[in-house]
């Protein structure tokens, strides 16, 4: 029997180690210890309290630091000293510094998109249907042509082929998958039940209370905020006045030309609200028309940076004081938002899913914006890109033909769509071009060379006209410039849709737009994402309808020519914001927080920033800008009501004039407010004797400063009673003039 072999013992193995002469080799068993989690590792590579208080310093001084800076520039009072503006630079860049190098010890870092599998497209598609599709399509777009008086209309017929086309193309092209039918035969199960029952999520709460939230902020004092139109919105409700009488043009040529979305929206609102054909018809359709968009960014902001992004993109976006105002004022301003977004977010989820049918409502929602406002017109030159650099990067390897017969079909759909604005674009190329030529290169009413000529012309040379500062490439340079820096400095004068001279963005967007905009371009240069590089790109390009203004540059920035840049800025500023909250509440590579309690903490400080943010866009809205338009505004609802008084007491509207001043109210405006929208009440002085033989009690309306009119009437009725309005408001109060025929006329 062999001995029990005898383990070495501690001093053997150390006289192995000390006795390198020593033949025989003593070594310790190799033991596999159990593995442990990343995350447990982490902690224990680096002492928990100093790794997550550094966070904290770090990340909470780079916030604070920008935010210092971004609000020495959130004044209205420009330009500003230079010591400011270098001021407000170094604090930027030392939050960024102190960023990056968070950064650099993987404590902050924007939000990743979530990972998708794109899909591989069939390629096929319903001969039949399509063919059908551009037979309709084309009969359709000879329907549209002008009529017997030169007039491009919608009938029954064209539209029945127009929107005929576009449907059998979705039958030929659209892709159904089992998600999508069972979606629908759920949508059907529910609507068939007796009753319903709701389950409400934390996070479904949370989402209608932001719903609830941003709706107050649209809504609230629509009536008075703003509170009074202007000339523009004479024009509108004169068109509107058209549709309603059955002229249901594709164009609308009145004050250089218009696009035909916003005139058959107000008439419809005005009907179902029945608040007839008023200013605040046009308002109640725009606010409408603005909030279409704001699903659209969310569903954009959670594409590209997920559910907390898309929350915060929605609250930022549906707060903000420049979308607010834009899509209050009554104008199609909001169109180019509306459509952008759609457009943006399923394009972006097309190339990143390779879906067939994303690309053909990007399509579909191209064409329609076409029909909403001009700026929009750039938006295709947007999808060139967008498409182009998802192309050229490696995320297309393999896919590259699949993509282009999709963006194919987006381009079919977007044209099928356009088909009844491209007949009158062809047919009537001057009035379809001419405010965005006009913008380029001004007014040539001498008619020796067309816009496009001297657009072309005035870019290189400087123009003959001295009113334009310089040459068009110049001029360029410096709107591009000017719009560039509008989110942090300047938006630009226009009085009747902003607060001039004060930073499009409150500061705390502004601060988390231009970190995020920076930290976007680090990020494409380290990892090269074609959608990183878009996001940058999409924010000049949109810009595009204000910077091209080089005819007039004063309107350059303008927030209602820049409006569809909001979609992308809003979700920017959301990847930082959701950046910062990962970082103050210690999340983690694997995206799991170091503690409930910092969790918690983190969403007190971001809830803060967001109520100091939706505290100042409150002030912006309801307060600065509703006081100072109201300052510029003239107040022809004043007069509006003295008219309707005088008409109360059994008086004849028609004998209820305005006598026109220079730069006094548009006298259009005074017979709208009155409830009579295509009644001008001007009367001119030189037509005043011939009232003398109308019968019944006469009512003229004369400004302060008139005296000389006033004491013309004086002459002509020596019978006549003088009365003043004083309005609160300086240098808005006017004179009432009345002429009684049998009985007194009681003054309103």
């Amino acid at each position: 029997m062999s001995e029990p072999t005898q383990e070495p013992s501690v001093l053997d193995y150390l006289k192995s180690k000390l006795n390198p002469w020593q033949k025989e080799k003593i070594e310790l068993p190799s033991v596999e210890l159990p593995a442990l989690p990343e995350s447990e590792i982490a902690a224990l590579s680096e002492p928990p309290a100093r790794r997550n208080s550094m966070r904290w310093v770090r990340t909470v001084l780079a916030f604070a630091l920008a935010l210092l800076g971004q609000s020495r520039l959130d004044v209205t009072v420009k330009p500003l000293e230079s010591m400011t503006i270098l001021f407000s630079v170094g604090m930027y860049a030392l939050a960024f510094l102190l960023l990056l190098w968070a950064w650099w010890l993987g404590e902050f870092s924007l939000p990743a998109a979530p990972d998708t599998s794109p899909q591989e497209d069939p390629q096929t598609f319903r001969s039949r249907p399509l063919l059908a599709a551009a037979v309709l399509a084309i009969l359709a777009f000879g329907l549209f042509g002008p009529n017997e008086v030169g007039l491009h209309l919608f009938t029954p017929l064209n539209v029945t082929f127009w929107l005929g086309s576009i449907a059998l193309f979705l039958w030929a092209l659209w892709l159904r998958n089992s998600q999508q039918a069972g979606l629908i035969s759920r949508l059907v199960a529910f609507f068939r039940q007796d009753s319903w029952q709701i389950k409400l999520t934390r996070f479904s709460l949370l989402l209608l209370g932001v719903i609830a939230l941003v709706v107050f902020f649209r809504v609230y004092r629509l009536d008075a905020v703003p509170a009074e139109p202007f000339s523009d919105h004479a024009e509108k409700l004169l068109d509107v006045f058209d549709v309603s009488r059955g002229q249901y043009a594709v164009f609308f040529e009145r004050n250089t030309g218009r696009e035909f979305i916003q005139f058959y929206w107000t008439l419809l609102i005005a009907r179902v609200f029945s608040t007839g054909l008023t200013f605040l018809s046009l308002k109640i359709g725009t606010v409408l028309i603005g909030l279409f968009a704001l699903p659209y960014i969310y569903l954009l902001g959670r594409e590209v940076g997920g559910q907390r992004v898309a929350v915060f993109a929605l609250i930022l976006a549906g707060t903000a004081y420049w979308l607010n105002t834009i899509s209050r004022i009554g104008l199609r301003f909001p169109l180019y938002p509306a459509f952008t977004a759609p457009v943006l977010y399923y394009l972006v989820r097309g190339l990143r899913r390779q879906t067939r049918n994303d690309f053909i409502l990007a399509g579909l929602f191209l064409g329609l914006g076409l029909h909403g406002y001009s700026p929009f017109r750039f938006v295709p030159v947007v999808v060139m890109v967008a498409v182009g650099l998802y192309l050229l990067h490696a995320a297309a390897r393999g896919r590259r033909v699949q993509t282009l017969a999709m963006f194919l079909m987006l381009v079919l759909a977007a044209l099928l769509v356009f088909v009844p604005l491209m007949r009158y674009a062809l047919d009537r190329p001057d009035m379809f071009s001419y405010r965005a030529l006009t913008r380029l290169a001004g007014d040539h009413p001498d008619g020796n060379e067309s816009p496009l000529q001297a657009a072309w012309q005035s870019f290189f040379v400087a123009p003959s006209d001295p009113a334009q500062p310089g040459p068009g490439w110049k001029i360029f340079v410096e709107n591009t410039y000017k719009a560039l820096i509008m989110f942090q400095y300047d938006n630009g004068e226009i009085w009747v849709h902003s607060v001039p001279h004060r930073p499009a963005l409150e500061f705390v967007s502004a601060a988390l737009f231009t970190l995020g905009a920076l930290f976007l371009l680090v990020r494409y240069l380290l990892r090269r994402d074609w959608l990183d590089l878009f996001l940058l790109l999409a924010v000049p390009l949109l810009l595009m309808p204000s910077i091209l203004s080089l005819a007039f540059p004063g309107e350059n920035p303008s927030l209602n020519r820049t409006g569809g840049a909001a979609v992308v800025v809003f979700v920017i500023a959301a990847q930082a914001l959701e950046g910062l909250y990962q970082a103050w509440s210690g999340v983690n590579a694997g995206g799991k927080s170091s503690g409930i309690r910092q969790s918690w903490v983190a969403l007190g400080m971001v809830s803060l920033l967001l109520l100091v943010s939706i505290q100042q866009n409150y002030r912006l809205v309801f307060e600065t800008f509703a006081t100072e338009f109201r300052d510029g505004a003239w107040n022809t609802s004043d007069m509006g009501r003295v008219i309707r008084a005088f008409v109360a007491e059994g008086n004849s509207v028609e004998q209820a004039w305005v006598v026109p001043f220079p730069y006094w109210v548009d006298t259009r405006l005074v017979g709208i407010q009155a409830g009579y929208p295509t009644r001008d009440a001007a009367l001119w002085p030189d037509a005043f004797a011939g009232t003398l033989e109308l019968s019944g009690n006469k009512l003229f309306l004369v400004k302060e400063e008139d005296l000389t009119d006033l004491e013309l009437l004086r002459q002509l009725y020596p019978s006549g009673l003088v009365g003043r309005f004083d309005s609160p408001l300086e240098g808005k109060s006017f004179w009432i003039f009345t002429v009684p025929d049998s009985v007194s006329v009681p003054r309103p």
